[in-house]
Parts: C-alpha cells; structure tokens; sequence
C-alpha cells in the first residue's frame, strides 16, 4: 500500500503530527528558502504513516482504524530542537523531535498495523524535514540556519491528510488522542 500511481477509485493518504502556528509558518518558510519546490504543497508535519494509497471505499475502515490508533495514545508534549541530516542516505535535512519520541513511535507503531501495514524502506524516525532533493549547498545552509531552532507544543491529535490533484498534502480528518471522540475538519 505504499504510495504509486493512482487508479480511479484510490487515494494517496498520509498521517501526521499538524505542527502548529506559529512554528508551522517558520518551518515551512525555512523549506520554502531552501529552495524545496515541495515547501508549500507539504504542511510542515511529523509523520506517523508516509503515502499511501487506499482504495477510496476503504477510507472509512481507515478513519475507524486511526480512530482506535488515537484512543491508545494520550495527549503529549512534542519539543523540536536542532538540525539533522538523513545524507548520505537520503538528500534531506530536517528538525529533530527530541520529546514526543516514544508517543509518536507508539501511534507510528499502532497506526501502520492491520488495514495499514506496510514495509517501510528506513526505519520510522520522528522528525520535520526542512528541506529535500535540493543541492548540496541548500541542504548546508538549511543544516546550518536551523542548528538552534526550538519549538514546543502540545499533541492532542493526529490528521489523515490527503494528496490533491494539485499534488497539496491537505488535513481532511483528524482524531483527538486518549478520547472517544473524534474531530472532523
């Protein structure tokens, strides 16, 4: 189920952290710097499960599944702080999450199970990336602009984002952590 090209009836989903504002302006601004062409069709976000594609008649499954992902997580403070790199892996440079690991490791692990499983092609590590596929000296200036960044907020829910044809990552639902109830936007 991980993310190809789409028929008909399918759709490209991800789930995510919404970083909030302020920080989420500042994140994307620094990827919209580094050039990223990505920067304003990607919300800055942690990730808990990459694109995937669905068929579009199981997107209810899917919303009960992260649904009782959600209830198994209670509300939890993520604090971002530095710059890191995934080269020479991979050409992306990103903020690291260094509270809200183990809560994120956790709703990663819960929500990419069952309807969701899938192999992943790096193991999961939480994190905002700030900048991707861009050329070596934009990757070192983002790593070097944001070595000091740090920002911290709460996490009381998750989004199921999806793909547009206008390739945006938008919320389209989100579900509260540790509660019954659920948010639609």
């Amino acid at each position: 189920m991980q993310a190809s090209l789409l028929g008909a009836e399918q759709r490209r989903i991800g789930v995510s952290i919404a970083v909030p504002p302020p920080y989420a302006e500042e994140l994307v601004a620094a990827r919209r710097a580094t050039g990223d062409p990505l920067a304003d069709a990607i919300p800055a976000h942690i990730t808990i499960l990459g694109p995937t594609v669905i068929d579009a008649d199981n997107l209810d499954r899917v919303y009960e599944h992260v649904h009782a992902a959600c209830r198994a997580v209670e509300p939890f403070d993520v604090h971002l702080r530095g710059s890191a790199t995934f080269r020479p892996i991979s050409p992306v440079v990103f903020i690291q999450v260094v509270q809200g690991i183990a809560e994120c490791e956790e709703l990663e692990r819960r929500v990419r199970s069952g309807l969701l499983d899938q192999h992943l092609r790096f193991n999961y590590h939480p994190h905002v990336t700030i900048a991707h596929e861009v050329d070596d000296d934009a990757l070192d200036a983002a790593f070097e602009k944001m070595a000091f960044y740090e920002a911290t907020f709460p996490v009381t829910e998750i989004h199921v984002f999806e793909h547009g044809d206008d390739d945006v990552w938008r919320p389209v639902r989100a579900f509260a952590l540790g509660v019954e109830e659920n948010a639609n936007e």
